[in-house]
């Protein structure tokens, strides 16, 4: 199987790398292949004939996307749709990856896969329903598969944040009122691989660590696991000023697929040795 992985240098770019070592891949970021650029994303995918594209390409950047609205639409939005076409035109399978941010985050209970409807709060949750509806509007044969609260190797993440302050304060104030799931890549990327390989229908999939946390959770947990004795300040989100409002209640549910771990194994997991992780 020859999979094209876009995104390849992100956090999950890397895993996914890492994860398809017995495939043929061809990895892609944005200096081999700019995903906005029509043109080149039809002359590169119809010049390779792979078996597979997996987009794990986006704008991540909540806090600068309310700035950059349209730059974060390009990306996670109208890049999309282009890439549902090509693949489309050229009957090559796309599996493309969103986001909890897409929901509004007013459900109890977490969002199912076909739940609606979705009415994002910042604007990268917005640019990246964008991409969702065009996918599903032009798109043939895809996985649309949303996931949440992203950590690993090779980039900015929660669990290594709090891991890095544990070592210079005694004290943490930190969210309370947000629930989501926090999903490890590693696991993220092997749950990818085996929906490919089980030949899973096309549609849209939700893979997240098991589980529900808050950041403060979080938090304490990695305290806990690194043996810190220190003082976690729980506070509301109104007490913690961003310039990107975030979902509340944001949970995504997964009934379609075998659960991924608890979210704590996998922290734990991480923190044992993230360098080796990341090889």
């Amino acid at each position: 199987m020859h999979v094209a992985i876009l995104g390849a240098k992100g956090m999950l770019g890397h895993a996914l790398v890492q994860e398809f070592q017995g495939e043929e891949i061809t990895a892609w970021d944005k200096e081999e292949l700019d995903i906005t650029d029509e043109q080149a994303v039809g002359e590169y995918l119809a010049a390779l004939e792979p078996d597979i594209v997996m987009n794990a390409a986006a704008y991540t950047d909540v806090e600068r996307a309310e700035d950059e609205p349209d730059e974060a639409d390009a990306v996670n939005g109208h890049a999309v749709g282009n890439l549902a076409v090509t693949c489309g035109e050229a009957d090559i399978p796309l599996l493309h990856l969103s986001t909890d941010y897409v929901f509004q985050g007013t459900k109890g209970e977490g969002y199912a896969e076909d739940d609606e409807p979705m009415n994002p709060v910042n604007a990268y949750g917005r640019s990246k329903l964008l991409g969702e509806t065009l996918l599903k509007e032009t798109g043939k044969n895809f996985w649309l598969v949303r996931t949440a609260w992203l950590f690993g190797p090779h980039g900015k993440n929660f669990v290594e944040t709090i891991r890095e302050r544990l070592n210079s304060t005694t004290t943490l104030r930190v969210v309370s009122d947000q629930h989501g799931s926090l999903t490890y890549t590693k696991d993220l990327a092997r749950a990818l691989h085996t929906l490919i390989t089980d030949r899973a229908p096309y549609g849209t999939y939700h893979l997240i660590n098991s589980g529900v946390a808050t950041w403060a959770d979080i938090a304490a947990e990695i305290a806990r696991l690194l043996n810190k004795n220190i003082l976690i300040e729980r506070i509301a989100s109104a007490d913690y000023q961003t310039k990107a409002r975030r979902p509340l209640l944001s949970t995504l549910r997964n009934t379609k697929r075998p659960p991924l771990r608890p979210w704590n194994k996998a922290v734990a997991d991480y923190l044992r040795n993230p360098r080796a992780s990341a090889a």
